[in-house]
């Protein structure tokens, strides 16, 4: 018998399952053979119940899918610069006017949105949200994104309940979404400054293919069963899946530094 609950620790990566932390309740004695080989005298001897706390490898493995499709986008999707910020590099910093040009490629392209709007309410400091394409960046980027015109808080959505976990706020008809493994290319700009890849994708604009069918599995083997001895578990996973463009036109990546 297997008993799995889980909680969000506070270093979880927001947009996926990398800090999901599980606590396994395993009960090893449910039948007399394998209580008997356990030690046990007989089945009328109380069951062992052993309590393990772990990071399991499935997480390792939702977040090695993020990365693969973060990877083909970096090297697939094609790019805008910004060129309208003041730093003197290129690209620039990322500003109102590059996140509007990119917007509109994405409406030219006919892109659909992601998200819907939120209709704004009668609250102090609120602001209406437009329905949305997402754009997937790096936490770094998050000082950036407060300092641009017409940028909204997450707090300042008229039903911030509808926001994503992982959403940093709006700008036009962008929604960012950020996360610790947002792409980067180091030492690429003019001045060899860190550029930051900022996904601006449109509905089914990618997707992550599973080869014949071969989802992500986790495979977990209980210490009676993983040595001799019955002392430790074994955890791990596979999969087999390609992540990849299923329209150029929905996705852009615009390319900005700090």
């Amino acid at each position: 018998m297997f008993n799995y609950t889980g909680k969000l620790k506070n270093s979880q990566d927001p947009q996926r399952l990398s800090g999901l932390e599980i606590y396994k309740t395993v009960y090893l004695c449910d039948s007399p053979t394998l209580f008997e080989r356990l030690g046990g005298r007989n089945n009328k001897t109380p069951r062992q119940k052993w309590s393990v706390g772990y990071t399991p490898k499935v997480t390792e493995s939702r977040q090695t899918e993020d990365q693969l499709t973060r990877d083909m986008l970096a090297s697939t999707a094609s790019f805008i610069n910004c060129v309208s910020g003041i730093n003197g590099d290129s690209p620039t910093e990322i500003t109102r006017v590059d996140i509007d040009e990119v917007v509109q490629s994405l409406l030219s392209n006919n892109a659909y949105t992601i998200m819907d709007n939120i209709r704004g309410e009668d609250r102090f400091g609120t602001a209406p949200v437009r329905n949305a394409y997402f754009a997937l960046c790096s936490t770094d980027l998050t000082s950036s994104l407060d300092s641009v015109n017409g940028f909204t808080q997450v707090n300042q959505y008229p039903a911030p309940m509808n926001a994503l976990q992982s959403e940093w706020g709006a700008v036009g008809n962008l929604r960012f979404l950020i996360s610790s493994i947002g792409s980067v290319t180091y030492n690429a700009s003019n001045k060899t400054k860190d550029v930051y890849n900022v996904f601006c994708v449109g509905m089914e604009a990618y997707a992550c293919i599973e080869q014949d069918g071969y989802s992500a599995s986790f495979i977990y083997r209980p210490p009676i069963y993983d040595g001799p001895l019955a002392l430790n578990a074994s955890v791990g996973y596979k999969f087999a899946e390609v992540p990849r463009i299923t329209n150029d036109l929905w996705v852009l990546n615009l390319r900005c530094t700090l």
